[in-house]
């Protein structure tokens, strides 16, 4: 008998040694040659105010860009150089990273591990989900592609690597586990990370993290340090997530996202008591957009939308990502709590408005600060409308950092759209403006009066 409990302890411990690789060599000489630097070069005016562009939150690259700035100051423009990371999806010269990576670049320069370097062609970013898609023409030149892994399938413990360019350190490669599923950074509602203690550094942006099978599960975004050196906590874009962003990227130049038009608000305690609903689960609805696909099937305000294809929403924060990875033009189902009871609605999905367009062939240019004398400030555009970087009147009941979403109701995509709002009210006679703002990421609304009136 003891001699049969020997032997089953010794296959139990030899099944657990073999399930853990002895060496990553052969995998990551195979992986590496897909795996690309990439250089953005953006040119900026030494008199500018505005000489560091702006990154999302988290992003690798807030500090790491001084480094690259050529300081004569002689010049009336200088280059900008910031390198990140990518990896190649297909043999035609299709490549991936983050919108951060190349954000206002003027130039594009991706390096093969070889040290062959291309210029790429922007094919199309979306600042929404922090991705871009890039081009590069190989002509008769021979390259590897990766191929995609199904990151719904990777487990905490699962084994991750990680190859990238960290600090202008090409081809290099860390190993770990994934530590976390579904991470919410507060960077967005369209994405939910995996999280991994694989080494990710400054420059690690936009790279690939593999699967032991040689799979892209992940696309490496951010970090969490207050060093700015990696402690083991990283974040990359799960490939499930990607996938879909990254083929219409490449097909249409943006992304085209599932909308609901509506806004909601999370269901507190007090709403939860005062709808009669059982727990806080769910997204409210605050108000129905009069031109969207959810005015037109029914929704009004007030409703709790429980469930959105038999996908529960237990929190706000799950309605808009798994709204916007549905098919515009597709046919969905709520589950609505209304005056106590469950309710069925079908609507058929419209489009996200406002998201970015890459104009290809041609240089995306700068976002510019422009000037609103008739409400004393500055703004530029932002991905949720126009953002507010200078305050004139310092009497206003403006902050610096709010996001303009709507002016008297009407949506704002961009500056453009915010200046003909404002000269069609002007127009009007009317002296004073509803504005609704995004504000430390509470939706807020302000009532300001045109300074020349």
């Amino acid at each position: 008998m003891k001699v049969k409990i020997t032997s089953l302890f010794f296959l139990l411990f030899t099944n657990l040694a073999n399930a853990a690789p002895e060496s990553f060599a052969d995998l990551v000489e195979k992986l590496s040659p897909a795996v690309v630097s990439i250089a953005s070069t953006t040119i900026i005016d030494n008199n500018s105010q505005n000489q560091i562009p702006q990154f999302p939150e988290g992003s690798p690259f807030d500090e790491f860009f001084k480094e690259y700035f050529d300081r004569d100051q002689r010049r009336s423009q200088r280059p900008m150089t910031g390198l990140g990371s990518g990896f190649i999806i297909s043999d035609d010269g299709i490549i991936v990273t983050n919108n951060h990576v190349i954000e206002g670049a003027d130039e594009i320069t991706v390096i093969l591990y070889d040290e062959t370097e291309y210029v790429a062609e922007l094919l199309g970013r979306d600042p929404k989900a922090d991705l871009a898609v890039l081009k590069i023409n190989p002509k008769n030149d021979e390259l590897f592609s990766v191929n995609w892994g199904d990151s719904d399938n990777m487990r905490v413990g699962d084994w991750t690597i990680a190859i990238g360019n960290p600090l202008g350190l090409g081809g290099t490669v860390t190993a770990g586990i994934v530590s976390a599923i579904s991470r919410d950074l507060g960077g967005g509602p369209y994405v939910k990370f995996l999280q991994t203690d694989a080494s990710i550094n400054r420059g690690n942006s936009g790279g690939p993290l593999f699967n032991i099978d040689g799979e892209v599960i992940g696309i490496n975004t951010a970090i969490v340090s207050q060093t700015g050196g990696s402690i083991g906590l990283g974040f990359a874009i799960p490939a499930n997530s990607a996938k879909k962003i990254v083929q219409q990227l490449k097909d249409f130049g943006k992304t085209k996202r599932g909308w609901l038009g509506v806004q909601i608000q999370p269901v507190t305690k007090d709403f939860a008591e005062s709808l009669g609903l059982p727990d806080q689960k769910g997204a409210f609805v605050s108000n129905v957009d009069p031109n969207g696909p959810s005015k037109e099937a029914g929704l009004e305000a007030g409703d709790v939308i429980l469930k959105f294809n038999n996908i529960d929403i237990n929190k706000m924060q799950d309605l808009p990502r798994v709204v916007a990875e549905s098919d515009v033009g597709s046919l969905a189902y709520l589950d609505i709590w209304r005056k106590n009871k469950i309710i069925n609605l079908e609507v058929i999905l419209g489009e996200l408005p406002g998201e970015v367009v890459t104009q290809r062939d041609s240089n995306s240019g700068t976002n510019n600060n422009i000037e609103i004398q008739d409400l004393g400030i500055t703004i530029i555009n932002n991905e949720n409308g126009v953002e507010i970087v200078e305050l004139i009147n310092e009497n206003s009941d403006l902050e610096i950092g709010d996001i303009i979403k709507e002016v008297n109701r009407d949506q704002i995509n961009d500056v453009s759209s915010f200046k003909e709002q404002l000269t069609k009210l002007k127009n009007s006679g009317r002296s004073t403006l509803l504005l609704s703002i995004l504000r430390d990421k509470k939706l807020i609304f302000i009532s300001v009066k045109l300074v020349n009136n």
